[in-house]
C-alpha cells in the first residue's frame, strides 16, 4: 500500500466502521494521528477517540471538511440528507471523496457534497479486525493517483475489489456487506444443535468456530470448487450425506437465495432506485 503522503483525512461519522479505518492506517503507519481529524456530533466520543489515538477531534462537519483533502463519509444514510449541506463549502475543494454509506448512490453524494471526485465502497464487519473485504467504485473524474489513495485507505479494513460499475455496489452490499449476519446465523444455529445434542454451549461454541475457521482456510487453501470439497467429506451412506440430505430437503440454497436477493432488493431501494425483479420467483410469490 502506498503512503498517503501530507494528506489530511477527515472522518464524517466515526463510528465502529470508521474507527476500524483509522485503527488501520495508523497500524499500517500511511499516517500520522495528526492527519486524521474524526467529526462526530457526541462530543465524549470525539474526546475519546482523540485520547486513545491522538487525533484530531470534532462536532464541527464543516471544519472537519474544510481542513481535508480526503473525506471519508461515514454517517447512517438517514442522516446523510442532513449532513451534506453542511459539507459543501469544504467538500468542494477535497481531492477524494469517499463513501462507505449503505445504499447511497455516487450522483446523491456528487450533488450533495458539489464534488465529482467520488468513490463509493461497501466493506464489511470484518474490518473492525483487518480482516474485510470491500467492494468499490469511482467516478471518471477520480484520477489514478486518487485510486491508489482510495485502495490504500480500503486496505486498511483488509481486502478489496475494485468494479467500474455502480450497480455492483448494492449487490456487494447484499453478498458481502450484509453476509457476516449469514454467518453468525448458521454459526448460532451450529451450536443450539450441539447443545440439544448435549454438548456444553462453551465446548459447542468451541468445535463450531473452529470447524468454520478451519474449512475456510483449506477452502482457500486447496484451491478447489465448494462442491468438490463436500464431496470430499461426503461418504455415500455416511452422515455428512445424510445432513445434506435434510439441508436439501429443507430448501437451504434457496432460503439463501432469496435472503440475499431480499438484501439486494433492500440495498436498491435504500439509494432511490427500481427493484428488480427476482428470475427465480416462483409464481406463487409474486
Amino acid at each position: 500500500m502506498m503512503s498517503l503522503g501530507n494528506m489530511t483525512v477527515a472522518f464524517i461519522g466515526s463510528g465502529v466502521m470508521a474507527e476500524a479505518m483509522i485503527k488501520g492506517l495508523l497500524n499500517d503507519k500511511l499516517l500520522p494521528p495528526q492527519q486524521i481529524i474524526a467529526s462526530d456530533p457526541r462530543a465524549e466520543h470525539v474526546q475519546e477517540l482523540s485520547n486513545r489515538y491522538g487525533l484530531k477531534g470534532t462536532t464541527d462537519n464543516n471544519n472537519a471538511a474544510q481542513a481535508a483533502d480526503i473525506l471519508v463519509l461515514s454517517v447512517k444514510p438517514q442522516v446523510l440528507g442532513h449532513v451534506m449541506p453542511e459539507l459543501k463549502a469544504g467538500a468542494s475543494t477535497s481531492k477524494l471523496v469517499l463513501s462507505i454509506i449503505a445504499g447511497a448512490k455516487i450522483k446523491t453524494i456528487a450533488d450533495g457534497v458539489g464534488n465529482a471526485s467520488v468513490v463509493r465502497a461497501m466493506p464489511n464487519t470484518p474490518a473492525q479486525i483487518g480482516q474485510g473485504i470491500t467492494v468499490w467504485t469511482a467516478t471518471p473524474a477520480v484520477l489514478p493517483e486518487q485510486q491508489e489513495q482510495a485502495r490504500t485507505l480500503l486496505g486498511a479494513l483488509g481486502d478489496q475489489i475494485f468494479l467500474d460499475d455502480e450497480r455492483y455496489l448494492d449487490m456487494a452490499t447484499a453478498l458481502s456487506g450484509t453476509g457476516p449476519a449469514y454467518v453468525f446465523m448458521f454459526m448460532e444455529s451450529l451450536i443450539d444443535a450441539g447443545v440439544h445434542m448435549g454438548f456444553s454451549r462453551r465446548d459447542a461454541e468451541r468445535l463450531v468456530l473452529q470447524t468454520m475457521r478451519g474449512s475456510i482456510e483449506y477452502a482457500e487453501k486447496s484451491g478447489l470448487h465448494p462442491a468438490q470439497l463436500r464431496n470430499q467429506v461426503t461418504s455415500p451412506g455416511g452422515t455428512s450425506a445424510e445432513a445434506i440430505y435434510h439441508l436439501e430437503k429443507g430448501g437451504l440454497r434457496t432460503v439463501i437465495s432469496r435472503a440475499v436477493w431480499a438484501a439486494f432488493q433492500r440495498s436498491v431501494a435504500l439509494g432511490g432506485g427500481t427493484p428488480v425483479r427476482n428470475p427465480d420467483t416462483l409464481e406463487g410469490d409474486r
